[in-house]
């Protein structure tokens, strides 16, 4: 097989992708049904092939320069000065596999033009824990977080306190929530995180990414993920847009859900004469804090180390 980017009519007259594609990879190549020659665009929706046609009118051979798999992606460049590089995405929605095709063009209009912060999430390194099933894991690698691996008892991703399970959450696709939505799978899954002290669903993708499915009624997964939200309103779905910023998203949300988690431990270990009444007030634990030596900015939350120490010095 040549290493060649072969373009062809399909000769499936009533078919709704008229073209077929070969890429050279692996020992047959893959074949794929397509709707366009190019994702000039937008993203092109595929649909695998068993086998190249022997008769297929071929309108276009193009030269590759690289094609790899990587993960779920194929990365092709070609031997040519435009609409060289581009990739393909592999998923599953329904049990099935999907294929889209996109250019850096196409994939680029969805990433919004932002710069995500550096700053630790509410003051913390977070340690988060990633299921052992989880496949294409997030790598938090743009995150001041450490990652470690083990089997989760729900979701994709969790934190801690020891043994204590603060937060949990599933990740998904834009096509994985769609399939999984209108088969019921994920009212069972969502049933099971609202056990848990904290939960979210995370989406890679915008909530317009749901309008643009194919093969799926659009209205019926809009309301399923209505429907979703008014049954199961301590678990929020999450749409981030893009990979990147669920990333963020879930580390920010992890370091709040922590935050929270130790302020409410250390209010309850405080003596019965502080929690029965409001509690202290900021300017007061500020004042003591420098005091007691803590570096403290003017506003802003108060560390929990601090409030912590304020409530034992005051039990004292």
């Amino acid at each position: 097989m040549s290493d060649e980017l072969l373009i062809a009519r399909n000769p499936e007259a009533d078919s709704s992708l008229p073209y077929l594609i070969r890429l050279p990879l692996g020992a047959d190549g893959i074949v794929l049904k397509t709707r366009d020659t190019w994702p000039r665009t937008a993203k092109v929706y595929c649909h695998r092939v068993q086998q190249w046609p022997a008769d297929a009118e071929i309108i276009e051979r193009v030269p590759v320069r690289s094609i790899s798999r990587r993960g779920a992606a194929i990365d092709l460049v070609l031997d040519r000065a435009r609409e060289n590089r581009s990739q393909f995405v592999l998923t599953q929605a329904r049990g099935r596999e999907m294929v889209f095709w996109q250019s850096r063009r196409t994939a680029k209009q969805a990433r919004p033009n932002v710069v995500t912060p550096k700053a630790r999430a509410h003051g913390h390194v977070v340690e988060i824990v990633v299921d052992t099933r989880e496949r294409y894991a997030y790598k938090f690698s743009a995150q001041q977080a450490s990652v470690t691996t083990r089997a989760l008892p729900v979701g994709d991703y969790a934190v801690f306190d020891d043994e204590t399970l603060i937060a949990t959450a599933e990740r998904k696709s834009i096509e994985d929530l769609s399939s999984s939505l209108l088969s019921g799978k994920l009212t069972y899954l969502l049933a099971d995180l609202a056990r848990q002290p904290r939960a979210a669903v995370v989406v890679d993708s915008g909530y317009s990414a749901l309008f643009k499915l194919e093969h799926v009624s659009a209205s019926a997964v809009a309301d399923a993920v209505a429907e979703a939200q008014a049954r199961f309103p301590a678990v929020p779905i999450v749409f981030c847009e893009t990979r990147p910023l669920a990333q963020e998203w879930l580390y920010r949300w992890f370091g709040a859900c922590l935050d929270e988690h130790r302020l409410t431990t250390a209010a309850d270990a405080a003596p019965t004469a502080l929690t029965d009444h409001d509690p202290p007030a900021p300017a007061v634990v500020r004042a003591w804090a420098r005091e007691a030596g803590y570096t403290m900015s003017d506003r802003g939350r108060i560390p929990a180390e601090v409030l912590t120490a304020y409530l034992s010095a005051e039990r004292r």
